[in-house]
């Protein structure tokens, strides 16, 4: 196998809530880790503005090179792929900045983009010089979720009408649960989204101020619909419920639990104890997925086209409460409604 050369930009500390600043967080453990599963990828050099954390976070990983700028790390190090665990706010910045310097790869933390301008792009600074971009949905490769979209592709409950989601938020984890939307039903874009959103408190995840309350109705070309509930009474008593002309399917972590058709009650199917392969295991996978499709050139399962699509849900619905109705793909916006509904006032505090 070729070897791959990676270097990871942002190394936040593990679960040291004080250090989630700017410069990275978490997550970028699970990604180094990730690498270093992988027998065909090194780590060659690390990134972070802060020195002492990068020479931490070297230290820790048995990484050679340490720096505080990336673009001369990318020049002199010149590494396949680059992994970006920073602070939504800076993604277009790095993201642009990586293709100009010149990598092959990127594997971006989400969400894209605080705004829906920034991530379309980022999308079309990658695709106009053939670099591969990728997202962390790694929910995507999760055993629960994957047995739920197969049970879904299998007919074993008919066909797929209309699939439930719920979540604390519509930005930061429903980027997550608007990309499983797209996922279990094999990636089909959305047509239209009605949404509502609700702010009564200050609220932000990463420095991104959100709502509090959020509500977003999807139909997708396919005639399949979605329903995300978000933020206060968000529960639907499971992750996802899938619903389908002979059948129900809810994926509540760690089970699936499933009435198809000739069944008489729900049955539960339960997953044995999945071998740690380094870091947070499913990110691991999306890792070995966009490294895999660097030499194979197939699309990954993690693309910007893919994620662009929840990140579109998102702003659609902040564009429909802004409209106060309903809004059709394409959408013909740049901004983040959210935040300019807040700072016109006509939402949120006075």
């Amino acid at each position: 196998m070729k070897k791959i050369k990676a270097a990871m930009i942002g190394c936040g500390r593990q679960g040291r809530e004080e250090d989630f600043d700017v410069t990275g967080c978490a997550m970028s453990h699970s990604h180094v880790m990730g690498y270093q599963a992988l027998p065909n990828v090194t780590v060659v050099a690390c990134v972070d503005l802060v020195e002492e954390r990068a020479k931490d976070f070297a230290k820790k990983y048995n990484i050679a090179g340490v720096y505080t700028d990336y673009k001369e790390m990318i020049r002199k190090e010149k590494p396949d792929i680059v992994s970006i665990s920073t602070w939504t706010a800076t993604h277009r910045q790095i993201v642009e900045g990586c293709a100009e310097v010149g990598v092959r790869a990127i594997h971006c933390e989400k969400p894209m983009a605080v705004t829906l301008g920034d991530a379309r792009a980022m999308k079309k600074a990658c695709d106009d010089k053939g670099i591969q971009l990728t997202f962390n949905h790694q929910r995507r490769f999760e055993k629960q979720y994957q047995t739920a979209r197969n049970l879904v592709n299998t007919g074993v409950i008919g066909k797929l009408r209309r699939i439930e989601t719920a979540c604390p938020d519509l930005f930061d984890w429903g980027t997550h649960w608007f990309d499983m939307m797209h996922f279990y039903n094999n990636d089909i874009p959305a047509e239209w989204v009605l949404g509502q959103i609700h702010v009564d408190k200050p609220k932000n995840v990463f420095g991104v101020l959100l709502e509090n309350q959020g509500m977003a109705n999807v139909r997708f070309v396919n005639g399949v619909y979605g329903l995300m509930m978000a933020g206060a009474g968000h529960t639907i008593w499971a992750d996802h419920r899938l619903l389908g002309t002979d059948g129900i399917i809810e994926v509540a972590m760690p089970v699936v639990r499933v009435r198809g058709r000739g069944d008489k009650e729900m049955r539960t199917i339960t997953f044995p104890e999945e071998k740690n392969i380094g870091g947070w295991t499913p990110i691991t996978w999306g890792i070995r997925d966009a490294v895999t499709c660097l030499e194979t050139g197939r699309e990954p399962e993690l693309s910007a086209r893919k994620a662009l699509q929840a990140t579109e849900c998102i702003f659609a619905t902040y564009e429909s409460s802004r409209r106060r109705g309903r809004v059709t793909f394409p959408l013909d916006i740049e901004d983040n409604p959210l935040h300019a509904m807040l700072d016109e006032g006509v939402i949120g505090t006075k």
